[in-house]
């Protein structure tokens, strides 16, 4: 169902095109190849077993928490404004 000027399918293709955004943004921050051995953020060793887990990891547990949680801050994704949450 098609509401005002959009056409039909178009809500599903804006989120087909959110999600492949979001897959081409994940895409890029992969690393490949052999992980440090160091952190390059503190300098602590980095565990064999992790190195092998994650490909081309670069900090320790410790720093890429930090990191993720950083990222998450400043993600900008209003994850609560669905239209639903709007109408409560």
């Amino acid at each position: 169902m098609a509401t005002g000027w959009a056409g039909d399918g178009a809500v599903q293709e804006q989120i087909d095109a959110t999600i492949k955004d979001g897959i081409k943004r994940a895409r890029t921050q992969l690393r490949e190849g052999p992980g440090l051995k160091k952190c390059e953020e503190c300098g602590a060793r980095i565990p064999e077993a992790r190195r092998k887990a994650v490909a081309g990891v670069r900090l320790c547990v410790t720093c890429q928490d930090a990191r993720d949680r950083d990222i998450r801050a400043s993600a900008g994704y209003n994850r609560r404004g669905s239209k639903d949450s709007q109408l409560r």
